[in-house]
């Protein structure tokens, strides 16, 4: 099939375009994943093609060599494969020395791209799915996750929300997001949502400090549900020995024990 300026679509160019669907945007490292390229040329070439078939939106985030041009869905390629037209409304060609909700995005990716492109070093563990919220779950909560993704764990589904904390939420924030979560936990409405009993809450923040800080609000709260990691942790993967409870700062491994 062909778009704008006569571009020969690909199987794997619109595999990029669902995934961008879920993932809202997307840098030349995760397109590399999602896309499995294999060279930074092929990339971007094939990027740079689409974006100027009007399929992607470039733009840049960052100055100077630290700039990097991140993509989005265009209101075509959004179309093209029947998902609503979302993403940040960012001009073609757009440079922004920072963006929050971009690099917050970004973040959630990273963790996104790792666990389902990536191969768990555990044998008894698998990605089972992922899922993107752009509305709150239930109305009366007003709570819209990072993300939730389900692992396979012993022939068992065991399903995690996820948080990431780049450190612009207040402290009362993350109590009422607790309140919020615990709330979840004890109605039978995500059981109906879900098709599961139980969740847990993998809260990944920037630094070790800024843990601390959340455990200890989230502990006013409750002692359940919650584990939390440094995103430097995890750099090399989650399932590492580095997950904390809101009131045991003892660091375990996240499939030790049942969430």
């Amino acid at each position: 099939m062909s778009g704008n300026n006569r571009i020969i679509l690909q199987q794997r160019d619109l595999h990029l375009f669902g995934e961008l669907a879920v993932m809202r945007v997307i840098d030349r490292e995760q397109a590399i994943l999602v896309g499995g390229f294999h060279s930074v040329t092929r990339v971007n070439t094939r990027l740079l093609a689409l974006a100027r078939a009007g399929l992607l939106r470039r733009f840049f985030l960052g100055s100077g060599g630290g700039r990097k041009a991140i993509y989005a869905l265009t209101r075509k390629s959004s179309l093209l494969i029947g998902a609503p037209y979302r993403g940040p409304r960012r001009a073609q060609g757009e440079i922004l020395a920072a963006d929050n909700f971009v690099s917050h995005q970004l973040t959630v990716n990273n963790l996104y791209c790792s666990l389902k492109y990536r191969p768990i070093p555990i044998p008894y563990v698998k990605f089972h799915a992922w899922r993107a919220f752009f509305h709150p779950i239930l109305p009366e909560l007003s709570l819209i996750p990072d993300g939730y993704v389900e692992f396979v764990v012993n022939s068992r589904i065991v399903p995690c929300f996820i948080e990431v904390d780049l450190g612009n939420e207040s402290m009362g924030i993350w109590k009422e997001k607790a309140q919020k979560y615990v709330a979840l936990s004890l109605s039978e409405k995500f059981a109906k949502q879900f098709g599961h009993e139980g969740f847990g809450v993998l809260v990944l923040v920037n630094s070790e400090r800024r843990l601390q800080t959340i455990r200890k609000a989230v502990a006013s709260v409750t002692d359940k549900l919650f584990r939390f990691a440094t995103l430097e942790s995890v750099s090399e993967g989650i399932f590492g020995s580095v997950w904390c409870r809101p009131t045991d700062g003892t660091t375990k491994s996240l499939f030790e024990k049942t969430l």
